[in-house]
């Protein structure tokens, strides 16, 4: 089966659908008669640009020759019929129909644009989900309640947890004697929270705690403060979640509205 990558799909994109605003476009080069529009060097060189690079006469003669050889592997793929190819049409859809859900991305976020008092209630909404405290845990994942009840007796007879923690499920911390580093309750399901805020520093659980993962014996290494950066400084990470938030929803909506069968 032929594949094509995602240069080539977009050099075929580039042959096959012209816009016809751009028929009129001033032309950086002709290619076979076939017009490279400026408009087309012009964003390249803006995505260039975007990306660090300076605008310079080097720059601009250099996509337009990239674009040259676009247009002579395009219009030599079409020639040999590969326009016509099951795959390479899908790929070439597939392709604009990125390009629009992109531009639509654009457009929804320059019409939609997150207000700064939605900003400052979601910072003060995470600030008191994550609470002023984070806390230094381990612990022992295991497949039952009587696993669990096992370790829970041999910690009371003095056994290191750590050294426990190598029969725990939990691949990635038991490599690390069960150490789930620093972290806030929220982070984790329910159970294992709430079994978390009833112990004090250096306490483990004396019963097992159950979540959907399995059978969890916990303990409590240490506590500090937990000082939450400032408002300014996620301000960014923050339009980007309200923004991702806010495409999702509109996603969803346009799903309910569309005819799926």
């Amino acid at each position: 089966m032929l594949k094509i990558g995602k240069f080539a799909a977009l050099a075929i994109l580039g042959a096959l659908a012209i816009n016809p605003a751009f028929a009129e476009d001033k032309s950086a080069a002709l290619v076979n008669g076939v017009s490279i529009p400026q408009a087309r060097i012009d964003l390249r060189v803006k995505a260039a640009t975007a990306q660090g690079q300076a605008d310079s006469p080097e720059l601009r003669k250099a996509i337009r020759e990239d674009l040259i050889n676009v247009e002579v592997m395009a219009q030599e793929a079409a020639k040999l019929g590969l326009d016509k190819n099951a795959e390479v049409v899908q790929q070439v859809e597939l392709a604009k129909q990125s390009v629009l859900v992109g531009a639509f991305v654009q457009d929804y976020a320059k019409n939609h644009p997150v207000s700064e008092d939605q900003l400052k209630q979601e910072y003060d909404r995470l600030k008191t989900k994550f609470g002023n405290k984070e806390y230094s845990i381990r612990h022992i994942l295991v497949e039952t309640e009587a696993e669990a009840k096992d370790i829970i007796a041999q910690l009371g007879k003095k056994a290191k947890f750590e050294k426990l923690a190598a029969k725990s499920k939990d691949a990635g911390s038991a490599a690390q004697g069960g150490s789930l580093g620093w972290a806030v309750p929220s982070n984790f399901v329910p159970e294992f929270a709430n079994a978390l805020l009833n112990l004090k520093k250096g306490e483990y659980t004396r019963e097992p705690v159950q979540s959907q993962f399995g059978w969890h014996v916990i303990k409590l290494e240490d506590t500090r403060e937990l000082k939450a950066p400032p408002f300014e400084e996620v301000k960014p990470q923050l339009q980007q979640r309200l923004q991702q938030q806010a495409i999702k929803k509109t996603i969803e909506e346009l799903r309910a509205k569309a005819k799926i069968e």
